[in-house]
Order: structure tokens, then sequence, then C-alpha cells
């Protein structure tokens, strides 16, 4: 039998059983669900071992216990340093527009979606934007003139002879 055998059949054998019974420790399923594929995982990286083992299943929930128990504790000092800090900052926009824009800027190609993104919404020059991205400040006008003219067509109501068959403005021919 193959290692990945063994603890395929292992997964399938123990599986549900030990999410049920990390589910009971932490009290969150999905929490419960990730402890324990860690804790499989693990087992994957060193699958000799566990075959050696005298109760894998054994092994897996000990090591998925100490899994959550680890989380638990990162989580408890991130929230304690959060609330240090004070509230948290405020959400971008979530109105019509500004999902219409986060949706069209999607549909870009990507060097045109991250030279506007970091032009207009991170506020970057436009010489740091070239740095960043590693191309030249003219390749950067130029995807950012492109970029502009397509959410353009993108953010206005698309005209019946410039739809595709999916009903969608195809600004990329």
């Amino acid at each position: 039998m193959s290692d990945g055998d063994l603890i395929g059949e292992l997964y399938a054998g123990c599986f549900r059983r030990l999410v049920v019974q990390l589910y009971a420790v932490t009290g969150d399923l999905s929490e419960a669900q990730e402890a324990v594929q860690e804790a499989f995982t693990r087992a994957l990286a060193a699958p000799r071992r566990t075959a050696e083992l005298e109760n894998p299943e054994a092994w897996l929930r000990r090591v998925a216990v100490n899994i959550a128990r680890s989380r638990y504790r990162r989580r408890r000092v991130l929230d304690g340093l959060l609330r240090r800090i004070g509230p948290p900052p405020v959400v971008a926009d979530r109105g019509p527009e500004h999902l219409a824009l986060l949706a069209a800027l999607r549909d870009l190609p990507e060097g045109q979606r991250h030279a506007l993104a970091l032009h207009y919404l991170v506020d970057l020059p436009v010489d740091e934007v070239a740095e960043t991205l590693g191309v030249s400040a003219g390749t950067i006008k130029s995807r950012l003139s492109r970029g502009r003219k397509v959410l353009a067509l993108l953010l206005t109501d698309p005209d019946p002879d410039t739809t595709t068959t999916t009903g969608r403005t195809d600004v990329r021919s």
C-alpha cells in the first residue's frame, strides 16, 4: 500500500469523526474542519511516520486540538491588540456606483487595472506607479489612458450596436 493510499484510507475512515470531536472542542464547525485538515496536511508531510504510529487517529486528534488551541491563542492576542488601537478604519464606499466601478476594473486587462488602481485609488504619482510595476512612466500613461477609455465604456449604458451576444460591451477589440 502506498503512502497516499494509507493517508487516503485514514482520511476516509476518521475525518468526519475528528471534525465532530473538534467541533465539540472549538464550538465552530469551520474552525474544526480547518484544524482537522491541517492535521491531515501534517500527516501527508510524513506519511511513513504516520503509518508507523500505533493509533494514527489519536495522533491526528492531538495535532488538530493543538492547532485549534494555537489558533485560539493567536486570535485572542490579535483581538487584544486591535482593541488597543481603536475602532477599525472606515470601510470603502459600498454604494452601487462603487461596486460597479470595482466590477468594471475586474474586466480590464491586468496592466490597465493595476495602473488605474495605484494611480487613482491609492493616489500614487505616475512615476511611483511605474516604479512599483516595473515599467516606464510612458507605459503607465498609456495604460491609464486606455484604461480610462475602457472604463468609460463599461460604466455607461451599452449601445445595442456595440454589444456582443452575451450582452456585454466588447471593449477588447
